[in-house]
């Protein structure tokens, strides 16, 4: 993953918020939307590109473009540095490799340590009862 060159690929589109704010909400356009087209991406190779649409499928719409928004701030400035790191993140987390998980047994003392609480757990509840029946 080159991540700078990914960078260089990034559209951005800044449009009006939503929500409360007043005027200024209301006459300035902070929100910034990017898209990022990944099967056309220089930054990532084939297998990358794979990863990515497998693990983010339902991110990605019908064109082939992962699109993100941001709306923290009331300057698009830091809303667009804000949506670029959460992109990365996101690239970022996608392409990691998860362990394969080990199968494991329990112990046999943890065997042993579970039939005598249960054992203990049932002669508690034997004594519950009435003892003339």
């Amino acid at each position: 993953m080159d991540q700078h060159q990914i960078e260089t690929e990034l559209e951005f589109k800044a449009v009006r918020s939503s929500g409360p704010g007043g005027q200024h909400a209301n006459k300035t356009s902070t929100k910034v939307e990017l898209s990022f087209h990944v099967e056309n991406s220089n930054g990532l190779s084939e297998a990358e590109k794979g990863r990515i649409q497998r693990k983010l499928e339902n991110r990605i719409n019908r064109e082939g473009f992962l699109k993100m928004s941001s709306e923290d701030s009331r300057s698009q400035h830091s809303n667009r540095e804000i949506v670029i790191h959460n992109f990365l993140e996101l690239i970022k987390s996608a392409l990691k490799r998860q362990k394969p998980r080990k199968k494991t047994k329990p112990s046999r003392a943890s065997k042993l340590k579970r039939l005598h609480s249960k054992k203990k757990r049932s002669e508690i509840k034997a004594n519950r009862r009435d003892p003339l029946k």
